[in-house]
């Protein structure tokens, strides 16, 4: 029996999908450092009286799906909250402060790039997800602009195209796991080591043929650790285990393909990790390091109950990682045969069609290996093609549009070549006709 699953946000028609769990991330960790525990619970949700706790319908994560989840929070409303941590990065010094780089509506110009300083340090990120690859394929200038300005980020995320979709998927969810149930956590630990007992339970279900979704994937990938979700897990009827990404849109049609770059991107990260995790290359030092997760750390008493119940008899996060290890190691799995998009209308939910996408590893590296140089700070962030009539549509639904100063010096620039140009152009109609050859 698994716990109660987070539901998944919907792509956004304009870029890439952001599931719902991304959009607690993005409320979360722009108020706090990402090795302290996340502030803000889950929509659906309210602030407790002191001493209580907060009882969560939804993961507080975006990495995979914390099934019922509970954050203690002391009944400090969430200004309060943010005024506290102000106080500690003030005392914590520089390190620190970046993520925090809050902008007010009257300031017109943002830092893009800081020297000395890549973005991981920047917005304090030891690990990444799968979905901010996603994000990334389509702009890194919005990617920044996120976290610079959470409060228009938290805007976007709350539109109807986001919010309708993690209906669907959350439909989805209920129909595979109709018997989940919530379980009360207090600390990170808790909260990391129930997806990890949800994805020990999934490994069985997932070797007798059975269809999983939300299966948490998980690794590291040319030294960045990285986190992600996967919608659908399946065995065909030919015995090849096929993956599966639920897309909807308020569109009914196809993807343009600047959207399906970053699905296809999303899919074949997703295979990525997963083999590795079934040909044992997760490593329990690289978890815990990266997670910034203690490793002797007991379980609340609610989630021991639940661990005894399902048979598991860790009692630490430590013992629990040991615990995967071991099934993922014995286990029957093989890598990942197929990958597949599932398209469908929000509205309607009819199905609008499904695309395989061709896994070529080697050049899927090659591009990995581009978007973490970014994140690494060893080349600046790039932004759409504005004279590119597949890339400068994008700029249109951008909520940063106005305030984009990649765009705007893009703009002068194409403005000052084509007066160049205008000029040359003029200077050789202009020519005397002294200098023209006359024919005999």
């Amino acid at each position: 029996m698994n716990s109660k699953t987070t539901p998944r946000d919907d792509p956004l028609d304009d870029g890439c999908d952001i599931s719902n769990a991304q959009i607690i991330r993005i409320l979360s960790e722009r108020l706090a450092p990402s090795d302290q525990p996340s502030l803000t619970p889950p929509a659906g949700t309210s602030l407790t009286p002191a001493g209580t706790s907060t009882t969560l319908s939804a993961g507080a994560d975006q990495h995979s799906p914390t099934l019922g989840v509970c954050v203690r929070i002391d009944g400090q409303s969430l200004a309060k909250e943010e005024e506290r941590i102000d106080g500690q990065i003030k005392k914590r010094g520089h390190k620190v402060v970046a993520p925090f780089e809050r902008l007010s509506n009257n300031r017109s110009t943002v830092t893009l790039s800081v020297p000395d300083q890549s973005p991981m340090e920047r917005f304090s990120k030891h690990h990444l997800n799968v979905t901010q690859l996603c994000e990334q394929s389509w702009c890194e200038i919005k990617v920044v602009y996120g976290f610079l300005k959470p409060h228009m980020k938290r805007r976007e995320m709350r539109r109807t195209a986001v919010t309708t979709g993690a209906s669907i998927h959350l439909a989805r969810e209920r129909e595979a796991n109709p018997d989940a149930v919530t379980v009360v956590v207090y600390t990170r630990e808790d909260r990391e080591a129930l997806k990890l007992i949800n994805l020990i339970q999934m490994v069985p279900a997932l070797e007798a043929g059975q269809l999983v979704r939300e299966f948490p994937v998980l690794g590291v990938l040319d030294g960045v650790f990285f986190l992600g979700v996967v919608d659908e897990l399946y065995c065909s009827k030919s015995g090849d285990l096929v993956l599966s990404e639920l897309k909807t849109r308020s569109h009914n049609s196809l993807p343009h393909p600047a959207q399906a770059k970053g699905h296809s991107l999303q899919v074949g990260v997703y295979k990525l990790l997963f083999d590795s995790m079934v040909q044992g290359s997760m490593k329990r030092d690289q978890l815990l390091h990266f997670l910034k997760l203690r490793p002797h750390q007991a379980f609340g008493s609610e989630l021991q109950r639940y661990a005894q119940k399902l048979g598991l008899l860790a009692v630490t996060f430590g013992e629990l990682v040991d615990h995967l290890l071991v099934v993922l190691h014995f286990s029957n799995l093989q890598p990942i045969d197929k990958l597949c998009l599932e398209y469908r209308h929000q509205s309607s939910g009819v199905l609008i069609g499904n695309r395989e996408v061709e896994f070529e590893e080697t050049q899927l590296r090659a591009e990995l290996r581009d978007y973490l140089a970014f994140w690494r700070g060893e080349r600046e962030p790039h932004g759409v093609d504005i004279e590119d009539i597949e890339e400068a549509w994008k700029c249109r639904t951008c909520p940063y549009e106005e305030s984009c100063e990649w765009r705007r010096n893009r703009l002068q620039e194409v403005m000052v070549d084509g007066s160049k140009k205008a000029k040359l152009d003029g200077s050789k109609s202009e020519t005397p006709n002294s200098c023209r050859r006359v024919p005999n």
